[in-house]
């Protein structure tokens, strides 16, 4: 039997999604070409590959891209703006949310709005990227994991940002940058693509850079950052009982800079550092620590080693219900 898990009935909360066809034909486009357009990107450069090869200029001017990109996802979009995890200053902020943009996920508002609802309504109805949405029918854990990764995005409904991030919709600056989302993703293409022509100083130059660190490098970070919503909810170690499906999925730490540890992340989800032992590599949570050291971000949340004892032996996830949004 499967689940709806885009609508909370009555018995389990309020309704918090906005009910608007025009809102939700709007998500389902900008889905579509978030998902198809570095996809076929994507094929395009394994035929340029195979056909005129790659040379270390694109290699290196991608794995610059991927770096920054994902940081902004993973430092900035969802440690700062969805948890509150750290603080930082105005210019960082910014930097961090127009790198998030440049990944085209949706803009930082809205991004983190999803988050928060995921939270909340983990694994239950209300969750709008849960893999356990068809668990029980045929074929339920491929379907399902396909839901998480991208089904989502063209079927769930659009979720309502007054209601999950009324802190960011007060902020006049991070609005603005909101606003400018379009701008921030075209730019994520351009640079990389001009950049790539001025080192090669050839046109090809200029299309090899815009495939490689725009459009594949886009697809490779966004493919990344969605195993957390399916992958990591089905695979890996449950340390912490968090009462929902979270997992942290080790082989996957790497490629989404820590984001893998997602176990951790549920059961102490206001936590800057997601890996919570020396081994776990988690490269955004270094990265935080090492703002901190130049003066750069403070107020960092980390749990002690008393609550991560806790957590283990007790078994006790938050209770997000009695929680304003805000505190994520």
């Amino acid at each position: 039997m499967s689940i709806r898990l885009d609508s909370p009935t009555q018995h389990q909360s309020p309704k918090i999604t906005i009910e608007n066809d025009y809102l939700k034909s709007l998500q389902q486009r900008y889905a579509f070409a978030t998902i198809l357009i570095p996809f076929f990107g994507f094929v395009i450069a394994i035929y340029t590959t195979f056909k005129f090869g790659i040379s270390s200029v694109e290699i290196g001017l991608f794995l610059v891209m991927y770096t920054l990109t994902m940081l902004g996802i993973t430092v900035g979009f969802h440690r700062h703006f969805a948890h509150c995890a750290f603080r930082t200053n105005t210019v960082i902020r910014v930097l961090l949310a127009i790198l998030g943009s440049m990944s085209a996920q949706g803009p930082v508002i809205q991004w983190a709005s999803i988050h928060r609802r995921h939270h909340k309504y983990s694994d239950r109805p209300g969750d709008p990227h849960s893999p356990l949405i068809y668990q029980g029918e045929k074929w339920g854990t491929l379907r399902g994991l396909w839901h998480g990764q991208i089904a989502w995005m063209l079927n769930s409904d659009v979720t309502n940002t007054a209601v999950f991030a009324k802190d960011l919709l007060k902020d006049p600056v991070i609005t603005k940058v909101n606003r400018l989302y379009l701008t921030w993703v075209v730019l994520g293409l351009a640079i990389p693509a001009i950049l790539n022509g001025l080192l090669t100083e050839t046109w090809t130059g200029v299309l090899q850079g815009f495939i490689w660190s725009g459009l594949v490098r886009m697809f490779c970070v966004n493919h990344a950052f969605w195993t957390i919503n399916s992958i990591a909810h089905c695979y890996g170690q449950r340390p912490f009982d968090t009462e929902e499906q979270s997992h942290n999925t080790f082989w996957l730490s790497l490629a989404n800079f820590g984001e893998a540890w997602h176990n951790n992340h549920h059961a102490f989800p206001n936590s800057a550092l997601l890996g919570l032992k020396w081994w776990q590599i988690d490269i955004g949570g270094w990265v935080i620590l090492a703002l901190k050291k130049v003066g750069l971000a403070w107020d960092i949340k980390t749990p002690t080693a008393g609550m991560i004892t806790e957590k283990l032996n007790v078994h006790k996830q938050p209770e997000y219900s009695e929680l304003d949004v805000n505190n994520f």
